[in-house]
């Protein structure tokens, strides 16, 4: 059975570059036509998805935080990296990472987060933006 475990800073300064990682067990990043999703929740608010690596190595972005976001994956390392720039308090969030075969189209034009599309999650990690 597959697991995701999020790791990374949990306090970041506004204006600096949030990084996180999801490092992958019982399975593997490069295979099965899956999708390896970042996917945040503010607080008091709903999920939000921001962004997804294929098992290919190709990525796909919400559009309203692409210019922001750079996701990436390690074969070598088994794991999914998420890089945040020029944060701000609004990025306050519990990050987690998540494994589906196929991303809907409300998530890549809206953002929106369907959660049955998902087989695995993470169990989070909270990151604050404070100075």
């Amino acid at each position: 059975q597959v697991q995701l475990r999020e790791s990374g800073p949990g306090l970041v300064k506004p204006s600096q570059t949030l990084s996180l990682i999801c490092t992958v067990s019982g399975g593997s990043v490069a295979t099965n036509s899956q999708y390896w999703s970042w996917i945040r929740q503010p607080p008091g608010k709903g999920l939000e998805w921001i962004g997804a690596a294929h098992y290919t190595g190709g990525t796909v972005y919400n559009p309203s935080l692409k210019s922001r976001t750079s996701i990436s994956r390690d074969t070598s390392k088994n794991q999914i990296t998420l890089q945040l720039t020029s944060v701000t308090p609004e990025d306050t969030a519990v990050y987690y990472c998540a494994r589906s075969k196929t991303i809907a189209a409300q998530s890549i034009t809206r953002g929106t987060v369907d959660r049955g599309e998902y087989d695995s999650w993470g169990q989070g990690t909270q990151v604050t933006v404070s100075s």
